[in-house]
């Protein structure tokens, strides 16, 4: 059984920055040997669950528009961790943020969209408030 928890969180003010950390257990991430999509979403208040930013088996990363430029996804496979570098923060990123991950990622690009719909496993959330 694959478990991801998150942690990181916090609360920060306009223009500065947090690292969310993800832990994988249940399941190594190993390079070569296995196709995955891992990636981090969130979700804010009365909106629904929006992608952030994703990565996969060969270290190629996807962002939302919202987010390019100021978050970098990565992947510690020593570590079995998957961060989210979140630079530049805006009250509008203030929202719960979520990892998940494929594990048996196969047709389909590996990118928000696609890893919501296909995402077999779940973290339970971290809180980022964003203060102006």
């Amino acid at each position: 059984q694959v478990q991801m928890v998150e942690s990181g969180g916090g609360s920060v003010q306009a223009g500065g920055s947090l690292t969310l950390s993800c832990a994988a257990s249940g399941y190594t991430f190993k390079r070569k040997s296995q196709s995955y999509c891992l990636g981090w979403f969130r979700q804010a208040p009365g909106k629904e669950r929006e992608g952030v930013a994703t990565i996969d088996t060969e270290g190629a990363t996807s962002f939302a528009g919202s987010v390019q430029g100021r978050f970098t996804v990565s992947l510690d496979n020593a570590k079995n961790t998957l961060y989210l570098q979140m630079n530049s923060l805006k009250p509008e990123d203030t929202a719960m943020y979520y990892c998940a991950a494929d594990t048996v990622w196969v047709g389909y690009p590996c990118g928000p969209e696609g890893l919501k719909d296909n995402a077999g496993y779940w973290g339970q959330g971290t809180q980022v408030t964003v203060s102006s």
